[in-house]
């Protein structure tokens, strides 16, 4: 039997102050080979829209062309999903006009990201909205990234193994729709609204808990504000949003951490 090709994870983040004004991107990538690589940058005069198409770019730039592993790329910014899987064929038919006929803003950035969408085929790119600051560990990491290239003050970068890597990657993000946006039937809108590890079942959904490892010290918090003060700056931390009994103890034993902990 043939076996499925590991997906490529890819979280994107984008920030700025003003906007325009000083702005920073961010994006963590999941290989299939068992690497993560974080990556970020900065622009001093810049739009937050920018800074989302500039993350997602340099995310697909690590992609290597001609395979066929599904990619999951999950983003905060409707703009960037609504762009890449609904306007831009439009755009690009009129000369890059709007339907109202002007030009379209960030043309450079969407031609750009528009290429690196056509050098990754075979692969499928997965769509996927996820709310900003949800208790999701890779879309906070991303955050995180971001917002300190923004400030100047960029946070160190992670290079290496999946099993060393500090953020929890091994649960994903449960997929929701688009903010105000019925369903359309496009790649953006997955026939399987749950997330989970790469294939695994999701937990039923209920009571939210999050969860925060440092220091040998297990704790469990009612809200993600409470936990981000634990584990924001905190490079060996861990964190997870769970939903139910059983998504806790499976997040515990991938801790390596005894359930009644």
């Amino acid at each position: 039997m043939e076996t499925a090709a590991k997906p490529i994870v890819i979280f994107t983040d984008g920030a700025c102050s003003g906007n325009p004004g000083p702005g920073g991107w961010a994006c963590i990538v999941a290989l299939p080979d068992g690497t993560v690589h974080e990556m970020g940058g900065d622009n001093r005069e810049t739009t937050n829209n920018r800074m989302e198409l500039a993350a997602t770019i340099r995310g697909l730039t690590l992609v290597e062309a001609g395979r066929n592993n599904p990619i999951f790329l999950y983003t905060d910014s409707k703009y960037v999903i609504q762009g890449i899987t609904q306007w831009i064929f439009g755009w690009r038919s009129r000369g890059w006009k709007s339907a109202e006929g002007k030009d379209v803003a960030n043309r450079d950035l969407w031609e750009e990201l528009l290429r690196q969408t056509m050098r990754v085929k075979p692969a499928v790119i997965d769509w996927k909205y996820v709310r900003g600051h949800s208790g999701y560990a890779g879309n906070e990491r991303c955050d995180e990234i971001a917002v300190s290239f923004s400030k100047g003050k960029p946070e160190k970068l992670y290079v290496g193994p999946l099993d060393g890597y500090f953020v929890d990657l091994t649960h994903l993000p449960v997929e929701e729709p688009l903010p105000e946006t019925k369903s359309t039937g496009s790649r953006s809108s997955s026939s399987t609204k749950s997330g989970g590890s790469y294939g695994s079942k999701a937990a039923s959904s209920g009571p939210v808990t999050y969860l925060s490892y440092h220091n040998g010290v297990l704790q469990r918090h009612a809200s993600w504000s409470e936990c981000e003060r634990r584990v924001k700056g905190q490079s060996n931390a861990k964190f997870k949003k769970v939903k139910s009994p059983q998504e806790e103890r499976e997040v515990l034993a991938s801790w390596g951490l005894d359930s009644k902990a």
